[in-house]
């Protein structure tokens, strides 16, 4: 009996010892929230899941970063704000979306000024001091920039020129793609990406300007028929923190989050560029035309580019005209 009861005892002891541990470990683990636009398939979410599992890891459990796609935490037009009033203390932004706030934002969706990987690299490195300063002053602090393929051209029926343009419905989804519209006569209607599949299989919107690897994501051959490579600017996907959800960590945590959104970074580049070309495959692969614009609709296009440099030096300022003139040095 006198066994029995000691063994009792070091069982009770040796749950006590487990729960009070695992209790303080519960305790002392810091979880954080990021919203992610994306579905699941794109790359940009599987580029933060694999940043999440990184950083958890090195860690040891520590910092637990949970990653909400496909606008499920926060719509992709609200995500900047939440990360901004700490709803959410991650989040990740199509920067241009936000240019309404600050011309410097729309830098990377001017049309037609950077239009391939190695000119978006040069162009976000002329004014990442600018947009984070920027962005420091809503106390977000940005971690990683990722573009996405160059843009391009949807259309359900033929483009050959600028006349085949007007009157389309064309999807908007930063304050570029509405101008855009607005200058080749088109008709701007705002869809989230989250939104967008049903929007095109309603008829809500028949054209477009974005990439492969989008029109992939929502299976658009199902309801568009051409795509244009056009390759109209790369835009960029900031990784942001809320500032004072980051400076509450130790600094051996900051270092080991600033270390794997590098590298998130570093692997997003290489991933986005593979997927230019093996996205545009599958867009064949299921029966949409792809090709390069005619001479006719290239100068449009061209066109509408000029008009929207000047108008953005313009609203940005010597600043702005700084970066733009380096850029094209």
């Amino acid at each position: 009996m006198m066994k029995i009861h000691l063994y009792k005892v070091r069982c009770s002891i040796l749950c006590i010892l487990f729960f009070s541990t695992f209790g303080a470990f519960a305790q002392n683990q810091i979880k954080w929230d990021l919203a992610c636009a994306y579905p699941v398939s794109n790359f940009h979410t599987q580029n933060l899941q694999t940043f999440a599992a990184d950083v958890e890891k090195a860690t040891q459990g520590k910092l637990k970063i949970v990653v909400h796609p496909n606008g499920s935490l926060f719509p992709s037009n609200g995500i900047k704000r939440a990360v901004q009033t700490g709803q959410a203390q991650m989040g990740e932004l199509l920067i241009s979306s936000s240019a309404n706030e600050n011309p410097i934002f729309g830098i990377d969706s001017i049309p037609f000024l950077a239009t391939s990987y190695k000119e978006s690299a040069r162009l976000w490195s002329l004014s990442k001091d600018t947009t984070e300063k920027a962005l420091q002053k809503q106390g977000i602090k940005t971690l990683s920039a990722v573009p996405w393929p160059p843009q391009g051209l949807y259309s359900k029926n033929p483009i050959n020129s600028g006349a085949d343009l007007k009157g389309l419905k064309w999807r908007a989804y930063n304050p570029a793609t509405s101008k855009i519209a607005e200058l080749v006569g088109a008709q701007p209607i705002t869809v989230q990406v989250a939104d967008l599949a049903q929007a095109l299989a309603t008829g809500t919107v028949n054209s477009m300007m974005t990439s492969g690897s989008t029109g992939v994501d929502i299976k658009v051959w199902e309801s568009l028929k051409y795509y244009y490579e056009v390759d109209a600017w790369l835009p960029q996907n900031l990784l942001m923190v809320n500032q004072k959800e980051f400076d509450a960590l130790d600094k051996a945590t900051q270092d080991i989050v600033i270390k794997y959104a590098k590298e998130a970074q570093q692997r997003g580049i290489v991933t986005s560029e593979q997927k230019n070309k093996s996205d545009k495959e599958i867009l064949v692969k299921n029966g949409m035309i792809v090709a390069p614009p005619s001479a006719p609709l290239k100068s449009e296009l061209d066109r509408v580019g000029r008009i929207m440099v000047a108008e953005w030096i313009r609203n940005a300022g010597d600043e702005g005209q700084k970066i733009v003139s380096a850029f094209k040095q």
